[in-house]
């Protein structure tokens, strides 16, 4: 659950949330699904299931999965089990229902595979990184992390991704080689998108200015984008002379901001701007 406690901070954690499962019940339901792109996970297993028996759908299969699941949680961990983790596991697979309903597909929805691989992957890992990116979990296998995290040493990553690769292996015996080859693909398009998104989401610019008219920079960054800033003393190396050095970390927006500021107050300014994927502290992401 959130940290802040307001009820206006858990209504926009809740909205986040379901908005990160919705897009993930997307990519399963209209483009894993119809493919047998069957991929690791929850989802990886029940299109497995839906495909061996013939009344069993994907959303079903998935429901199946996470209650199982979600009793071994409740046994295992107990109170470290959240109830966030509950929710976000029944809600995808009713997620998913909602998909099969609204947007029946017994065919893949084009006729480019690679393509329908692409956002079978890339919807997925743009909803976990949602997920993810306020502390939350979508259940499903994450659960199986946390009993193995509590109850031994095993390390949880090279479980997880053992376990994904059985599943996208068994893809090759039970459809074709064709579509064993392309979740192979996604498995390892799947590993690398979901940090990348993540990064994305928390980018932040860390920005160094040294100027003469730092005073005004400084004013600028508390007054009109209302955050604080670094003040440093340095000496040139090469004029030896004394400088002030102005530190803060924005947002993009932010930094046009100010970098338009400081061209029209001090054009022969020094500035430097790097990419910064976390940061932690007041304002920003909670330790």
């Amino acid at each position: 659950m959130p940290k802040d406690k307001s009820t206006k901070g858990k209504i926009i954690w809740f909205l986040i949330l379901n908005a990160g499962l919705l897009c993930t019940a997307a990519g399963i339901s209209i483009f894993k699904t119809p493919n047998h792109f069957a991929m690791g996970g929850t989802s990886g297993i029940a299109i497995i299931l839906a495909d061996l028996f013939e009344n069993l759908n994907v959303s079903g299969a998935m429901l199946i999965i996470n209650i199982f699941l979600l009793i071994l949680g409740f046994v295992f961990l107990g109170k470290d089990f959240g109830l966030a983790t509950a929710y976000a596991s029944i809600a995808l697979s009713a997620f998913v229902g909602v998909f099969e309903k609204l947007i029946p597909l017994s065919a893949p929805l084009t006729n480019d595979t690679l393509l329908e691989l692409i956002w079978s992957v890339l919807l997925p890992a743009v909803g976990s990184a949602i997920v993810f990116n306020i502390g939350a979990s979508t259940g499903g296998t994450d659960i199986i992390a946390m009993i193995v995290s509590k109850h031994s040493s095993l390390q949880i990553g090279k479980a997880l991704l053992f376990s994904d690769v059985l599943i996208t292996l068994s893809t090759f015996w039970l459809f074709d080689v064709r579509t064993g080859l392309y979740c192979v693909l996604g498995l390892l398009m799947k590993t690398f998108i979901v940090d990348m998104v993540i990064d994305g989401i928390n980018i932040r610019k860390n920005i160094t200015v040294i100027s003469k008219e730092h005073e005004k920079i400084q004013r600028f960054i508390i007054e009109r984008l209302n955050r604080s800033a670094t003040i440093s003393d340095a000496v040139g190396a090469y004029s030896h002379q004394k400088e002030v050095v102005v530190s803060t970390v924005l947002s993009r927006r932010q930094t046009v901001a100010l970098r338009n500021y400081i061209r029209s107050v001090d054009k022969h300014a020094f500035i430097t701007i790097v990419n910064s994927s976390e940061i932690i502290g007041k304002g920003f992401q909670d330790i």
